[in-house]
């Protein structure tokens, strides 16, 4: 993973070069810092702002090429609303919308972290940097020719701030998190050719070098502990599958962790119940879910988060060849369940099936928390915007939901409940894999349910922002990294050094 841009911090009074982006409100007035760079060219400003009708409203920009007065290329003057109004949640979507308006060609940026009233503080200003770093990531190492407008920005962008060394303190930990959603981003748009289980494993595996324990359990192993939900989805593939167990203890000796799963159906063509053609190439993305987990294993070890946690994922291929399984197949899952098989494209709950048993039972975490691109029903739900919340606990569902309010990665909590059990009863076998058409995302949760035991639980269903969601402030790219941050900002909120 290579960066568009690389930062650094430098103080207000650094002489800016290249191009200078400074922020201002409805109010269209500037902090101490901002206007004594401008000097005598905040008036060429005033009047350019009223010839262009720039109001200073969010995310709005005045462009001034070669401005009077000052020895720059551009200045750029991107507005945040309400004076007063911006909320700390808002700082990474400035940082994002202020690199939408960078042009690929700038060499040298400076952003200038000061709002009229004053300098930024600290720990928005690591956070609108975070933006800066996300909105700049693009995807396009397959591109040998690329147009003027697919070139990627190659900047060094400074921030000047009030304090040097609190911006960097601050930035520090965000920074991590940063790169664990660009890891994930990274994973989630590779193609299936590149990124099959064993390769996904390896990369898995490279988290050892920010002090993460990897163990990469093969089919052998797997049959071994009698995993037959997901060897039963992987046998139709030439890539044999992997489960994949991640570990950060950086919590207390002997406290229990808190526990994350992912579904990594690294191509999905639905088995033998295969899918139709058209854009079946975007089920290379199935395996959101498990990117995640890793970019999360990486962000919270690499800030080095005070807690003991697991991360383990399920890798898969799910292909149509003549050893894959049927529909009508009976599969016995790791917990002894059995399972009818009556559709091959519901696999990804079969690989998490196994995973959930696995960590539940060798763990005995505080909580397991999964993510999958599981059901295109929750797309019907909830379209691009939230993921579906199913768990059977009040307390974990609420955390989770505040975290997704603080971060933008919002979740919406769905219904759980036995009278969605009788869809996935089956007449040969203890349960099917799936149900029926009506409330397709409910019974997939119902189904994971039944190996989870009495652990606290929730499912994410991330098939409508795990890839393929519309760009974002800080998202220009097919995979959006979701997730990283949510479960992120839980774990800091809530279980770091804490007993609960």
């Amino acid at each position: 993973m290579s960066d568009a841009v690389q930062v650094g911090f430098v103080p207000f009074a650094a002489a800016p070069k290249g191009v200078l982006v400074v922020f201002t409100d409805e109010s269209l007035k500037f902090g101490p810092a901002v206007r004594k760079i401008l000097g005598s060219a905040a008036e060429t400003v005033k009047r350019a702002a009223a010839a262009a009708a720039f109001k200073g409203k969010h995310a709005s920009s005045l462009d001034l090429l070669a401005p009077a007065g000052l020895k720059l290329d551009r200045l750029v003057v991107v507005g945040t609303g309400k004076a007063g109004a911006i909320k700390e949640e808002d700082y990474i979507k400035l940082g994002g919308a202020t690199v939408g308006k960078l042009k690929s060609n700038a060499e040298a940026v400076t952003i200038v972290a000061e709002l009229p009233g004053g300098a930024i503080k600290p720990a928005h200003v690591a956070t609108l940097v975070a933006g800066v770093r996300l909105r700049a990531y693009r995807f396009d190492r397959y591109k040998t020719k690329k147009k003027d407008d697919e070139k990627p920005m190659r900047a060094q962008i400074s921030i000047a701030v009030d304090d040097v060394a609190a911006a960097k303190k601050a930035f520090a930990p965000v920074n991590d998190v940063a790169d664990g959603v660009m890891i994930a981003r990274e994973l989630v748009n590779e193609p299936p050719n590149v990124l099959y289980p064993a390769e996904f494993a390896r990369r898995a595996a490279e988290l050892r070098k920010v002090g993460v324990d990897v163990e990469i359990l093969d089919a052998k192993a797997m049959k071994r502990l009698k995993m037959g939900a997901l060897l039963g989805v992987a046998q139709g593939s030439v890539h044999e599958g992997r489960t994949v167990i991640m570990r950060w203890n950086g919590g207390k000796r002997g406290d229990k962790p808190v526990a994350f799963i992912g579904k990594g159906v690294c191509f999905d063509t639905g088995g033998i119940s295969i899918k139709p053609s058209g854009s079946m190439e975007d089920m290379k993305g199935d395996m959101a879910g498990a990117a995640c987990v890793v970019g999360l294993m990486h962000a919270l070890a690499a800030r080095k988060a005070k807690v003991n946690v697991v991360g383990a994922i399920g890798l898969v291929e799910n292909m149509p060849d003549g050893n894959a399984q049927r529909p009508g197949d009976i599969v016995t899952s790791m917990s002894g369940q059995t399972i009818e098989i009556i559709n091959t494209d519901a696999e990804g709950r079969l690989v998490l099936a196994d995973v959930l048993w696995y960590v539940g039972q060798t763990f005995k975490p505080k909580f397991m928390v999964d993510l999958a691109t599981l059901t295109g029903a929750i797309l019907v739900a909830l379209g691009t915007e939230y993921a579906g919340l199913f768990s059977n606990n009040d307390e974990l569902s609420e955390r989770l939901t505040v975290a997704g309010r603080a971060t933008g990665e919002h979740v919406w909590r769905m219904p759980l409940g036995p009278e969605y059990d009788k869809q996935i009863d089956s007449k040969f076998a203890d349960m099917r894999n799936t149900g029926t058409r009506s409330g397709g995302s409910i019974t997939a949760a119902q189904f994971l349910q039944r190996f989870v035991d009495d652990i606290p639980w929730a499912h994410l269903d991330i098939a409508g922002t795990g890839m393929g969601a519309p760009s974002t402030d800080i998202n220009t790219s097919w995979g959006s990294g979701y997730g990283v941050r949510l479960l992120d900002r839980l774990v800091a909120n809530h279980y770091e050094g804490k007993k609960k």
